[in-house]
């Protein structure tokens, strides 16, 4: 297997030292839940490639749009062109989004999204005449993305607390503590109203999860904080900002995880699942007042708005729109929910959530990675536990049998923790 062994001396893979890094599949092809290795085994895909295959690997509408597409104009920068693809996705993701966001910005991914979502708020502040607003707000628990001014907004003590003291300094309110499906208390937004309050002339804009904290907390929280973060932000002219890359296209349950509150954002960020998982590709939407306020927007990525990535995003919006989403998560909901409560026996348990398309264990701790590559492969099933998180987001195309299986292999992996 010439790629693995190519692999191990010299790619370096996410979240890995360069030196000895941890197991690898070997892929060599993907359709629906499951990926094929070299060795001709299958994996289903228990995480939908970082979240981003919602409808499953390989969906025939996209590659047939990518391919298409490739035929006639695989590039052209986007400073002093346009092309179909880009307008194509733009219109629909419109019909999708919640009224009131207009301007449409493509970006690279959905790191460089937030990156681009931040800077916004900096020049709509300093549109304002306000120029002294340089901050931002964030929730403790949140992850935006790897790149410098995500990371600064993403919970300081998760995992980029390597980068604390380099990374620009943020101001950052209690993680919530109101459970999504409980009862509402208003104390608990109380941090963050005091924060947003004493620092008003300070902080550009505000940047949340709606719902679901992902990779630092799989964390299910109430809707209402929203609704409360949306009253203050209006009074003090503070700009909301909404991270749906991981929540948007009804992963969550609803078609943006914010519709759980009834409250629109003045910026939504998007990715992942934007393309189905075909190509990288991120898009931020603002409000008409955003836009008016920030003017000439000091950005420009040379593969912004790249045709093939927006023929992707336009086909997959498409499949979306044409499946019945809300019924595949809900049936993949009321499995998991049956599925992982058996496990809150277990010992090293803590805690089980379930919300939508989306299942945790949260451990004590997790087993070793060889511990879980050895069940993994014995299981037929890609899990990729983290920090002290077992958790799967399968995607949408899953059956209940992969499901059960998916199901199985978390349970094995919690009772050996």
């Amino acid at each position: 297997m010439k790629s693995r062994d190519f692999d191990r001396e010299h790619l370096w893979h996410p979240y890995a030292p360069a030196v000895k890094g941890p197991p690898v599949n070997p892929a060599l092809r993907a359709r629906g839940s499951t990926v094929e290795l070299e060795d001709g085994r299958r994996l289903i895909d228990g995480i939908s490639s970082w979240w981003c295959a919602a409808y499953g690997h390989r969906p025939e509408s996209v590659v047939r749009a990518v391919r298409a597409q490739a035929e006639k104009l695989p590039h052209i920068m986007f400073a002093g062109f346009t092309h179909d693809p880009a307008a194509e996705l733009g219109e629909r993701l419109l019909g999708l989004l919640p009224e009131g966001l207009k301007h449409l910005f493509y970006a690279d991914s959905g790191s460089i999204a937030v990156e681009c979502a931040l800077k916004m708020a900096l020049q709509y502040q300093r549109g304002c005449g306000r120029p002294g607003r340089t901050r931002m707000a964030a929730l403790k628990g949140g992850y935006h993305g790897d790149t410098i001014g995500a990371m600064s907004v993403s919970d300081p003590g998760g995992m980029h607390a390597v980068f604390s003291g380099i990374l620009p300094e943020q101001f950052f309110a209690p993680q919530p503590v109101c459970r999504f499906g409980e009862a509402w208390c208003e104390e608990d937004f109380a941090p963050m109203e005091d924060l947003l309050r004493t620092h008003r002339d300070e902080i550009a804009g505000v940047i949340a999860e709606p719902v679901f904290q992902g990779a630092n907390g799989m964390w299910f929280y109430h809707p209402q904080y929203l609704c409360e973060l949306r009253r203050v932000c209006d009074e003090l002219d503070i700009l909301l900002i909404f991270d749906e890359i991981a929540t948007g296209f009804g992963r969550t349950g609803r078609l943006w995880a914010s519709e759980y509150a009834g409250v629109v954002p003045d910026i939504m960020c998007m990715g992942k699942a934007l393309t189905a998982g075909v190509m990288t590709l991120g898009c931020v939407a603002a409000s008409g007042r955003t836009g008016k306020k920030v003017g000439t927007f000091l950005h420009g990525p040379t593969f912004m708005a790249n045709p093939l990535a927006c023929a992707a995003g336009a086909a997959a919006v498409a499949l979306y729109e044409s499946r019945d989403w809300l019924k595949d998560v809900r049936r993949i909901e009321a499995v998991l929910r049956v599925g992982l409560e058996e496990y809150r026996v277990l010992p090293q348990v803590r805690d089980v959530r379930v919300l939508g398309a989306v299942g945790v264990l949260e451990m004590e701790r997790i087993p070793a990675p060889e511990a879980v590559q050895r069940v993994v492969l014995e299981e037929g099933v890609w899990l990729r536990p983290y920090d002290r998180y077992i958790y799967t987001m399968p995607p949408y195309v899953v059956t209940d049998g992969e499901l059960g299986k998916i199901v199985g292999a978390m349970g094995k992996l919690a009772a050996m923790a």
